[in-house]
């Protein structure tokens, strides 16, 4: 008798749908278990074969616990905001809620296909109002929040304007963007405006100038995983380093908690190591070092105070305000050059690449502990955002320092008896100090740990420092400057932000004639009529990025239908956070980093009654798929074939892998493909073929470019999906 795997899966997923056997209602006679998919973005080329990986581990589990006498909670939504539907919007006229719910549509009959056991009753998707006013909310709450320090906790805004009215900013320890002091009777009496001005300085969801990936051709900022080699991952489109006001959340101030609630969760080791990394905890001091014949002095951070005396060079950020203090008249030309030349590269690029590049400035500053001069250079090796923007270089003791030095012929000091650095630095964390004394400090003679501390010690003695704890995670920059997105729950008066009264939430996206920036350059929302409050006060033309809808929706699942509340007491206090979550290792430094933050700013607020929202998680691993790119010259419409671009300055761009044929590009297809491609030129092969280069990636990367229209496209991902099966071992497969 044949088996009939369709009539059966058809019979008993309309059972189940009839009979609601997965939909789920909190019950305390039973004991709970939250399991959670990562949920997707709805993305044109449906389903990839990396979403059923996890979904179907996350499904059986779901199904032995609740065989088990669990009540299962096993809820699924959409990640619906984001840049692709609003390209294709650009593109050609079409509103991205129309593509998205098309999406949408096709990703849930490719699920029901599939048969997971789902409680749709629970499905959200983040482009929905009723589901965005929540994150608004949330908006709200950290903007009328700050982080007090001594407490480790947000604490409402009103009582730090308290103390400010009492006793100004004395005994004031809060996170903060810069270190303020005033009286009680300056601050009462400032105006309204100046009051606000600082109070940014503390909130917590805030307005600051910050270094962000600027895409001219986009008219957005972009993630640094949204940039490589300078250019947009989507288009290929060139990215600047630019300074713009951005609404930020202020995640450093979370920093130590995140690290210790890292030992309360059951993630892998790598995971928790590369979040402990991304934080970066580290111990030091700040010292100051003055500039030669200048007012200016630098604020220098190391976790090696004990190297000073190995200091021969210093090095700033080439966006670090202290550029532009000390830069020599005669040295000017050539620091503009330098600068508009690496302008185009993200952090993330230049902490990978280890080639050196940089230029002098013509200043000298002064050592603080033997008073020698040394030169102050610029160089993109050293971070604006990681302790001051500026450093002291010790090139015995520091590999990308040390090739610092050989490439400018600069000094190289030892510090260690007995190290040889003819060759390369040495590592310098145990050993007897030697070339070390000056100005009352004699190091010479003492082992590592106990010349650390003495400098330490020393510098606080002497008012030229202090000893800090240091982290290299970064505040979160929160606004892009697109139309597809969350809105701000902001308007403005006198150019200061105001938040929008709840009652008036969800603030919803309007509508625009096109997607695109205005004339002026402003945002999509520019272009929409009437967007001001009922008293003619603009609101903010930003929209939120793509994390803010993810960061708390695991809490709305457990209460996706209440609108008093994003999720209520009783319903919190049931379900307390998510069992298992089961998703991609990628989303270790976004959403992983971002969701914590905004679970532990909600449990402050006594919002949710657990410091960390994921117990345990597991990644399910990657499908791995091969993509094509085409070469463009740099600053022009031309693309080289591979075996041709040696000879040119090129970036690499993905292309639909539906237009390429064994490497070879379809040109008239690639033409048609997107419009800025249309007047393309190409520079082929001897034989007249364009030949793509090629690389295996994550299988989403791949699929990302595609229209998800081509049969070919689709056969490609079935070949791929079973080849994977075939190569699990018999052993391993299900009977």
């Amino acid at each position: 008798m044949e088996y009939n795997f369709k009539e059966i899966e058809k019979k008993w997923q309309k059972y189940w749908k009839d009979h609601h056997i997965y939909q789920v209602k909190e019950d305390e006679s039973k004991p709970k278990y939250y399991v959670l998919d990562m949920f997707p973005y709805p993305s044109g080329a449906g389903l990839h074969v990396g979403h059923p990986l996890g979904y179907i581990a996350s499904d059986i589990y779901s199904r032995y616990k609740r065989l088990k006498g669990f009540n299962v909670l096993h809820p699924m939504g959409y990640d619906a905001y984001g840049l692709p539907a609003e390209q294709y919007a650009i593109q050609t006229g079409q509103h991205p809620a129309i593509t998205t719910e098309k999406n949408i549509n096709r990703y849930r009959e490719q699920l029901d296909k599939i048969g997971f056991c789902y409680d749709w009753s629970r499905e959200i998707r983040t482009c929905d109002p009723e589901y965005y006013k929540w994150t608004q909310w949330a908006f709200i709450q950290m903007f009328n929040s700050y982080y007090c320090n001594d407490k480790q906790q947000a604490r409402p805004i009103e009582e730090l304007v308290k103390t400010f009215e009492t006793t100004g900013t004395e005994g004031v320890n809060a996170a903060c963007s810069e270190e303020l002091s005033f009286t009680s009777e300056e601050w009462n009496g400032k105006s309204e405006k100046e009051q606000q001005e600082i109070l940014m300085n503390y909130r917590i969801a805030y307005l600051g100038d910050t270094m962000v990936n600027w895409c001219p051709q986009l008219g957005t900022v972009l993630a640094n995983d949204e940039v490589s080699e300078g250019v947009s991952i989507r288009g290929g489109y060139p990215v600047e380093q630019k300074v713009m006001r951005q609404w930020c959340l202020r995640v450093s101030a979370y920093a130590q908690r995140l690290l210790e609630g890292l030992d309360k969760i059951d993630w892998t080791d790598s995971l928790k190591e590369t979040q402990k990394n991304w934080i970066g905890r580290s111990e030091g001091a700040e010292m100051q070092f003055r500039v030669v014949d200048s007012d200016v002095e630098f604020t220098i951070f190391t976790t090696r105070a004990d190297t000073v005396f190995g200091v021969t060079f210093m090095v700033l950020a080439p966006e670090s305000d202290y550029v532009k203090q000390v830069v020599t008249p005669d040295q000017q030309e050539a620091v503009n050059k330098y600068l508009d030349s690496i302008k185009h590269r993200t952090e993330r690029e230049r902490l990978m690449d280890k080639s050196v590049t940089g230029v002098f400035t013509g200043a000298y500053a002064v050592n603080p502990l033997n008073n020698k001069h040394i030169p102050i250079y610029i160089s993109d090796y050293v971070l604006a955002g990681y302790g001051t923007g500026a450093i002291m270089a010790v090139p015995a003791h520091d590999s990308r320092d040390y090739a610092f030095a050989k490439h400018f012929d600069l000094p190289i000091i030892p510090l260690i008896e007995g190290c040889d650095v003819s060759e390369e630095s040495f590592d310098a964390k145990e050993g007897k100090m030697i070339n070390s004394c000056g100005n009352g400090l004699d190091l010479n003679g003492m082992e590592v740990k106990e010349a650390i501390a003495a400098t330490k010690k020393f510098i606080k003695e002497k008012g030229i420092g202090r000893v800090k704890v240091n982290y290299r995670l970064r505040d979160a920059i929160f606004s892009r400057q697109r139309y597809w997105g969350e809105p701000f729950p902001v308007y403005y008066k006198e150019g200061m932000p105001y938040m929008l009264d709840e009652s008036k939430l969800p603030l919803e996206l309007p509508e625009v004639d096109k997607f695109l920036p205005t004339e002026t350059g402003e945002p999509p929302l520019g272009l929409a009529k009437n967007w001001e409050t009922e008293e003619h006060y603009p609101l903010e033309l930003c929209t939120m990025p793509g994390f803010a809808g993810s960061s708390a929706y695991y809490l709305r699942y457990m209460d996706p239908h209440n609108d008093k509340a994003l999720v209520s007491k009783k319903n919190d206090e049931y379900w307390h956070n998510v069992d298992l979550y089961i998703g991609g290792t990628e989303h270790a430094t976004g959403h992983l980093i971002y969701s914590r933050f905004w679970n532990k700013f909600l449990f402050d607020k006594g919002v949710v009654c657990e410091d960390e929202p994921f117990k345990k998680l597991i990644n399910q691993g990657m499908i791995q798929g091969r993509s094509n790119f085409v070469y463009r010259i740099k600053d022009t419409n031309t693309f080289v074939s591979l075996n041709k671009k040696k000879d040119y300055d090129t970036t690499p761009i993905h292309v639909d892998v539906n237009i390429v044929s064994n490497d070879v590009l379809d040109i008239e297809a690639f033409k048609n493909w997107r419009p800025e491609f249309g007047l393309a030129e190409f520079i082929l092969e001897d034989d007249g073929r364009y030949v793509c280069g090629w690389a295996v990636e994550k299988m989403s990367k791949v699929g990302d470019v595609q229209c998800g229209k081509s049969r070919r496209y689709r056969r490609k991902i079935r070949s791929r999906y079973f080849t994977f099966v075939r190569n699990v071992p018999r052993s391993h497969r299900t009977k």
